[in-house]
């Protein structure tokens, strides 16, 4: 975590933050980690939810401080239509980031779509066909089992 929060603090570095709004579903680890680097840095911050259970249902009691405090420091929440957190409303989610980023900084181990839809690779690939997108996996980084 403190490999990729780094890699993102230089990322973000000298960016306007006037100008900066970073969008992120806030789920627990890098997407977190982006929201709170986008802050420390004077940015804005746009939360998409996948879907109106996504806080009872998905955000485990040790990710949910965190979660309710992203929530409060952002200057829009949007909460996807989606009744229950389900692949649809991820890949829903995914798509109002898409549409609303100029450019997509993900946190990226490289490795390809899992087939299921919805996940890092998949969003990287087609963001990839919109606009600039910056891959961050710095050196040492790894995946918790």
């Amino acid at each position: 975590m403190p490999l990729v929060r780094g890699a993102l603090d230089t990322l973000l570095v000298g960016h306007d933050p006037a100008t900066l709004v970073g969008v992120s579903c806030i789920a627990k680890g890098s997407d977190s980690l982006f929201a709170d680097a986008v802050l420390a840095v004077g940015g804005s911050l746009v939360v998409v939810i996948p879907s109106q259970d996504y806080r009872q249902a998905k955000v485990r009691p040790d990710h949910a401080e965190t979660f309710d405090r992203l929530v409060k420091a952002a200057d829009e929440v949007l909460v996807m239509p989606h009744e229950t957190a389900n692949r649809q409303a991820y890949e829903a989610a995914n798509a109002v980031l898409l549409e609303r980023a100029d450019r997509l900084m993900a946190v990226w181990d490289g490795q390809p779509p899992s087939g299921k839809g919805g996940g890092t690779a998949d969003v990287v690939s087609e963001a990839r066909h919109a606009g600039p997108v910056d891959v961050v996996w710095p050196d040492g980084a790894s995946r918790r089992a």
